[in-house]
């Protein structure tokens, strides 16, 4: 088990001291414009909750809030629902925890264009039912620290951030990032970001073990925390070091590759993956060493997904959301791919593999959350990429409930914050996602999303996407 510093450990807090103290009151007319719901105590009748702890789907529930707090849940019936309270038919809906994204963006690419999302993201995740995003590598650190304000002090919608420092990389990494030179540099970044007030750092595939080792201690002297894409580091050499989350399961995992040379990222090393055998000891032992300290897996399928040829489903309303430049961009790309066939990016056997490699890792006992991460190409949008998540891991042989824990309570252990958010419960805060279908039995109503409870207050999802269609690409 991870230990931090008690005293530094206040710098974690300090874009999270007033977490989820976000008041009604506080909203500025303009977000009050997406308010549906803005009731201080309310019910929703006969619904069906999925609570998020992986427990079976119960249909028939009263759930009762009052002042930003889920006070009651149980069968139609047996709660007594509070007089004056507004009351919600939830029949034919389903009741979820509201989504903890993981790897989650404000900024977007396409095969042409990164741009910061400060705009459309954050009402796209609301509107999809995701109450808390972290960020995982940012490009504009600031930008992300400034809109986590802004949410909070109620001047625009959208999810609670915890915010990420700028990406580490190694010399050669991508120009957009922290190109580091050496440990020192790795700490001196560390401790500044970690002053400025974000609360995870991640590293990406350049990195030399010596600057993510330094990058990770300097993290949690400063009581903040690290993820990785990895690649010229292995993952066991990650979790040795004390690295708190691995993002992407297997795409990222250069433990298997026989080219393997220290603080390099092998060449190819995924033309071997498809054939991996999961009950082997090299990749049981990468279980076991991340479950024996503490280190999560971030599920991100819906971005990998883009590069198999003829994936996903081409939705309308992902087309809709985008500008007419960035739609032409994506569709462009997506038709090469769906042309390279056998010489895609990646298989359908390889992106079976790395579901089955995180419906391993999660079966052996391991810490699963999920996320979006909207780059790539471009067709793994803001909360609906998240959505799109859930599919995916049903794809993988996850059970519903399975996924809404993942995708919910998984996400908030992460954080830290399972003690207040990722499940329906009683004495929980009320952040939930109302949708108007089966999602057990139907999967794809997932995307009918009705109502968003964030702290409580009930937002419109068909508001927060009209706002943003068209310009997705653009702000």
């Amino acid at each position: 088990m991870k230990t931090f510093c008690t005293v530094l450990f206040v710098s974690l807090l300090s874009l999270g001291s007033s977490a989820f103290g976000q008041r009604l009151a506080d909203l500025s007319p303009p977000v009050m414009d997406y308010v549906s719901v803005a009731e201080p105590v309310f019910a929703i009748t006969s619904v069906t909750v999925i609570d998020g702890t992986g427990s079976p789907a119960q249909p028939g529930q009263t759930v009762v809030v009052q002042n930003d707090m889920i006070s009651a849940v149980g069968d139609d019936g047996s709660v007594s629902i509070p007089e004056g309270a507004f009351v919600i038919d939830g029949s034919g809906h389903t009741l979820i925890p509201g989504m903890v994204g993981l790897h989650n963006h404000t900024f977007y690419m396409t095969s042409k264009r990164s741009i910061q999302l400060n705009y459309t993201a954050p009402r796209l995740y609301l509107a999809s039912g995701v109450t808390t995003i972290r960020t995982t590598g940012s490009n504009a650190p600031y930008a992300e620290i400034n809109l986590h304000s802004a949410i909070q002090n109620g001047d625009v919608p959208g999810p609670y951030i915890y915010a990420t420092g700028p990406y580490m990389t190694g010399g050669s990494g991508m120009s957009s990032m922290t190109r580091l030179d050496g440990p020192e540099d790795a700490r001196r970044l560390v401790k500044y970001w970690a002053e400025e007030g974000v609360t995870w750092f991640k590293a990406y595939t350049q990195i030399s073990r010596e600057e993510l080792a330094a990058a990770i201690d300097e993290a949690h002297k400063n009581g903040v925390k690290v993820t990785a894409h990895l690649c010229s580091v292995t993952y066991q050499e990650a979790v040795a070091m004390g690295i708190d989350n691995l993002e992407h399961g297997l795409f990222a995992n250069t433990d298997y590759a026989d080219n393997k040379v220290a603080d390099e990222c092998p060449a190819g090393f995924r033309t071997t993956m498809a054939s991996l055998d999961l009950a082997s000891d090299e990749v049981q032992s990468t279980y076991q060493a991340m479950i024996d300290n503490d280190v999560a897996m971030t599920s991100t399928l819906a971005v990998y997904e883009m590069y198999v040829p003829d994936r996903p489903p081409l939705e309308q309303r992902v087309l809709d959301a985008m500008s007419e430049e960035v739609r032409g961009e994506y569709l462009v790309r997506r038709e090469q791919i769906a042309r390279e066939g056998e010489n895609a990016p990646f298989s359908e056997a390889l992106f079976r593999k790395a579901q089955e490699y995180e419906y391993e890792f999660y079966r052996a006992g391991g810490l699963l959350a999920a996320g979006v991460d909207p780059t790539g190409y471009g067709g793994a949008l803001p909360g609906y990429g998240d959505q799109r998540n859930y599919e995916l891991l049903l794809e993988a042989g996850f059970t519903p409930e399975e996924v809404v824990q993942i995708m919910t309570l998984n996400g908030a252990r992460v954080l830290g914050i399972d003690g207040k958010v990722g499940r329906v419960q009683s004495g929980m805060v009320a952040d939930m996602v109302l949708i108007n279908g089966d999602i057990v039995n139907e999967p794809a109503t997932i995307r009918n999303v009705v109502t968003v409870f964030r702290n409580g207050v009930g937002y419109d999802s068909k508001s927060l996407i009209d706002s943003v269609n068209g310009e997705v690409g653009v702000r």
